[in-house]
């Protein structure tokens, strides 16, 4: 792939390694650049690299009014060689293109894909900040941009990148475990539709059960299945909880629940661990007993931006409270948040293929 470079001059980019005080967020910081490619003509075209910018688009643009648009989610970390690589980026690919494929979106070639999130980072990895804990978080992105108003696919499309310099998740700490709400008023998805894939309209219909989670001070929605018997996911991850005897339990895959990378990689990962992963239908009402019981002694949510967001309770709409073990961070959890963040920061070398290196191509 040729890809056109149109940078910002050099007295308006950055010159000098980002070194920041304070603790910079999670995902609220924009690099210099973006990648842009269109898609027209049934093909896509045009790759570039061009300041970080907004888009110019037709008001009709399928996009803003029927949601044809995906997205992704991944990280890029420094290692103590001073070079910078990505986690699984290959599965971050294979993942939109599934989602485009749900969307009628075209795919785009997973090693496109990859060389335009790695060009893009080192063209601007002087932006990476030099935290402790710290990372790139990735956002690619596909929309559909035809101006038009019938209810069909597009014809043309933008995929975009764009980098966010990004702290910790947890800025104090791997120490406070969430509150989920129990409710049967909300559906993440439902078979048949569009729960599988990253599809931007899947994150706008879970701002309303946010909204009502945080009224009775839960972080999240437990999200349920379309009978209410079986759960599902964690907000915007992939649920897990833990046996006593170390095992750990993440929901199966389905077509209403979105496959974690991170999930995947924890199956993955299971000898390491030293522990049992495995995945089955996680039933409700046995979920509960198992917990008030103690044979279920932690839980969690599984995803890009917190790796493991360890539950402390669960709350339901009566105000009655469910507590995991002792309501605190327990050492499974812990177990599998470090092996996990080792491998990413090359602390640990993890399974051949999983941190890819960025070149460095614009020295």
């Amino acid at each position: 792939m040729q890809i056109a470079y149109d940078l910002k001059p050099s007295s308006e980019r950055r010159t000098e390694q980002f070194k920041p005080k304070d603790d910079v967020g999670f995902g609220t910081l924009r690099t210099d650049h973006m990648f842009l490619m269109d898609y027209r003509d049934g093909q896509w075209c045009e790759p570039r690299i061009v300041p970080y910018g907004p888009f110019q688009i037709a008001p009709g643009a399928v996009a803003l009014h029927y949601g044809q648009s995906v997205f992704e989610g991944a990280k890029a970390f420094l290692h103590d060689d001073g070079e910078i690589y990505t986690f699984r980026i290959d599965k971050n690919a294979q993942r939109l293109n599934r989602s485009a494929d749900t969307l009628c979106i075209p795919a785009i070639d997973e090693a496109i894909q990859i060389e335009a999130i790695h060009a893009l980072i080192d063209t601007d990895r002087l932006w990476f900040p030099m935290q402790q804990g710290a990372c790139l978080y990735i956002r690619p992105f596909i929309f559909a941009t035809q101006d038009r108003l019938s209810v069909s696919p597009s014809e043309t499309y933008t995929f975009c990148v764009m980098l966010s310099p990004s702290g910790p998740y947890y800025s104090d700490g791997f120490d406070a475990p969430i509150r989920l709400l129990i409710t049967e008023r909300f559906h993440r998805a439902v078979a048949g539709g569009t729960g599988a894939s990253k599809a931007a309209g899947n994150y706008a219909a879970s701002l309303q059960a946010g909204k009502a989670a945080a009224e009775y001070g839960a972080a999240q929605v437990l999200y349920l299945d379309a009978t209410n018997t079986q759960i599902e996911e964690v907000g915007a991850m992939n649920h897990f909880h833990i046996l006593k005897d170390g095992t750990v339990i993440i929901p199966r895959f389905t077509d209403t629940i979105l496959k974690s990378i991170t999930s995947e990689s924890f199956l993955e990962l299971g000898e390491r661990l030293g522990c049992e992963v495995r995945q089955e239908t996680v039933k409700l009402d046995q979920f509960i007993a198992d917990v008030e019981s103690g044979e279920i002694i932690e839980a969690g949510g599984f995803g890009t931006a917190a790796v493991v967001s360890p539950v402390g309770s669960y709350i339901f709409e009566d105000n009655r409270v469910l507590t995991v073990g002792d309501g605190q961070v327990g050492p499974h959890t812990r177990k599998l948040y470090q092996t996990l963040t080792e491998i990413q920061k090359g602390a640990v070398a993890g399974p051949e293929g999983w941190m890819r290196q960025v070149s460095r191509r614009n020295d």
